[in-house]
């Protein structure tokens, strides 16, 4: 058995614009591409005479995903025939035009170990499975039976809905095959003498040559893989092409029978359900995952494309895709995606701050992200990332994520280092550094310097508008003092108001950690901070708000009797005091004044809810 080719590392691009910056499927279809054109191996198929006109310089590689996108390599517009490929197409579309009995009936579905064109039965003088031109003809036959003369419409029209576009067909390869077919003659007249087809050979063999002379591309098959591997369902059209219990029979057989007499070492090696066509293309149906197309002409001694077959396992191999080996499931990946504009940390900042990050919002990206981290949902984050403008940092948010597959976590450290080349620092939220995630993703990332963590996406939000706030002139000193002037509940008081204000504040002064209000408690004291920093929790431990000097807290007071959070100093800090029964007496004393701050706080609440409304916007939008 022939040892599994040398897995190749796909290097980062050179720096460029972010709009030409490709995503890393792509780069590595590309380098596919590239390494592969150099295989020389191989010849253009000329028992069809037709066939062997093909140049056999060509060569395309598509990928289609679930979720419509294609991506492409190479020479994928160049039209070829679809010659074998078109019989997992057609078996599918027999089973769902006469039912799985019929077809069961005069088809078998166990593997040959002959070549694609044996002229021999199985032991109840059946063909074998319907991927050898045996069972192929036998399809063919039965949807004449059910479509008379506009069979071969009927086949075209279904393979255009696998394609999603209209396919022609190649009259000169028709012509070529139809005068070369003494063999599948010998095979329809072995299937009559035995009672398996009994229709007229010569309109049987008309409907599957013809069959075979249908124009695809290798954008095309990639399109066809990927409606198998969708249940059916086209995922550029939309359309359910197929039932899904057609679709699974028809995978069924791919996996077993797909390659002849070479399935079995392909399911062992590169372990996804494919078929192959002696016109030089190969199409490949990862269940609920991607569908392969590859076009190249010169094939090997078992029919089938040599670089199909190389990219193939290439594929299988790099990403870790092989269908045995899979413990993920396909689900929408993104709840939310948004920047910092939309959904700031809970730190109150100051008026500077704020100005600096209103006018770039945009540099904080914040994407959060649920369910499996697989290698397609990986991939449709990368392309969702790569749609908008770069940011300066971008925040992957994991905390419900609930598992990763190591095709995406090896996408996702590719994604990584596709960012550092960019120059973006990645901001990981949600997963811990002992966590199986977290090392499945080193492994490829290495120690990349753009790479930071924190377990609350809060502080990773905190710490990235922190950065922009410094690359944009700011600065933030937790050791700056502040005075009652500048606190935002008391915009509007006037001098003499502050002044009597400021003669019943007491100064506290609270070490790192110290707990200064309690949940539950009697609310008995309002609070505005002088210097430092204090972070308002729930009695769980849930941030709410990070609130630096120049900020009011215990607030509340002023509207319920006891505490509903906890408040805590983050570093040393100090602040004003004052009990509650003293500022009842300041705002009589002061009604003035008192109306304003009452004005001021149902601002700051405003303020507080429609943050809170953006937040259930931005999870109910995805």
């Amino acid at each position: 058995m022939k040892q599994p080719p040398p897995a190749f590392a796909v290097a980062p691009s050179a720096p460029s614009s972010w709009a030409s910056s490709k995503p890393p499927l792509l780069r590595f279809l590309d380098r596919c591409h590239a390494d592969f054109s150099k295989e020389a191996g191989g010849a253009v198929a000329d028992y069809i005479p037709e066939l062997g006109k093909a140049d056999p310089a060509h060569f395309g590689i598509s990928l289609a995903t679930l979720d419509g996108h294609v991506y492409e390599a190479g020479d994928t517009s160049v039209p070829f025939t679809i010659q074998s490929m078109s019989k997992p197409f057609v078996f599918a579309l027999a089973l769902d035009t006469l039912g799985a009995a019929r077809v069961e009936s005069v088809i078998g579905v166990e593997p040959s170990g002959d070549p694609f064109n044996s002229i021999r039965l199985n032991a109840e003088n059946h063909p074998f499975n319907p991927m050898v031109n045996a069972g192929a003809i036998t399809c063919s036959s039965l949807i004449r039976e059910a479509k008379g003369d506009g069979a071969f419409e009927y086949i075209r029209q279904a393979l255009g809905r696998f394609a999603g576009r209209d396919l022609a067909v190649d009259e000169a390869v028709f012509a070529s095959e139809s005068v070369s077919g003494d063999r599948n003659r010998a095979i329809a007249y072995l299937l009559r003498t035995s009672h398996v087809i009994n229709q007229d050979v010569g309109a049987v063999l008309e409907t599957y040559f013809r069959q075979c002379a249908v124009l695809v591309t290798a954008r095309d098959i990639a399109v066809m893989a990927a409606t198998l591997a969708n249940r059916g369902v086209n995922p550029v059209t939309g359309e359910q092409v197929m039932t899904p219990y057609a679709i699974s029979r028809t995978l069924s057989v791919m996996t077993s029978s797909g390659m002849y007499d070479y399935a079995g070492e392909w399911i062992y090696r590169v372990g996804i359900p494919a078929k192959s066509g002696v016109g030089g293309g190969i199409l490949a149906a990862l269940p609920a995952r991607l569908g392969l197309g590859s076009y190249s002409p010169k094939l090997d001694g078992h029919g089938n494309s040599v670089r199909g077959i190389k990219v193939c396992e290439a594929l299988s191999q790099h990403y870790d895709l092989h269908m045995l080996n899979r413990s993920d499931d396909a689900r929408t990946s993104i709840i939310a995606d948004y920047d910092i504009g939309k959904n700031p940390s809970r730190r109150d900042r100051r008026p500077l701050e704020r100005n600096i990050l209103a006018a770039h919002h945009r540099d904080v990206r914040v994407i959060e992200l649920v369910g499996t981290l697989s290698f397609s949902n990986v991939d449709y984050v990368s392309r969702q990332l790569a749609a908008k403008p770069r940011p300066q940092f971008v925040i992957f948010d994991l905390h419900r994520v609930t598992s990763m597959t190591r095709a995406g976590a090896r996408l996702v450290a590719e994604e990584f280092r596709e960012l550092s080349v960019h120059g973006v620092t990645v901001i990981l939220s949600g997963i811990k550094r002992d966590s199986r995630d977290w090392k499945m993703i080193g492994e490829w990332t290495g120690e990349l310097s753009n790479v930071r963590d924190f377990f609350l996406l809060d502080a990773a939000i905190e710490w990235a508008e922190d950065q922009v706030v410094y690359r944009h002139g700011g600065a933030i000193d937790f050791h700056e003092i502040t005075e009652l002037s500048e606190q935002a509940l008391l915009a509007g008081l006037t001098p003499e108001e502050l002044t009597d204000l400021a003669s019943i504040a007491s100064v506290r002064t609270y070490q790192p950690g110290e707990k200064i209000v309690t949940t539950g408690s009697p609310a008995t004291s309002l609070y505005f901070l002088r210097s430092g920093a204090v972070h308002v929790t729930l009695s769980d431990g849930i941030r709410l708000a990070t609130l630096t000097a120049g900020m009011a807290f215990g607030e509340m007071a002023l509207l319920e009797t006891h505490r509903s959070a906890d408040v805590l100093a983050d570093l040393s800090a100090t602040a004003y005091e004052i009990a509650l029964r003293d500022f009842e007496r300041f705002r009589k004393q002061h009604p003035r004044a008192s109306e304003r701050i009452m004005r001021n706080l149902a601002q700051l609440l405003a303020d507080r809810l429609i943050v809170a409304n953006t937040r259930v916007d931005l999870l109910t939008a995805h």
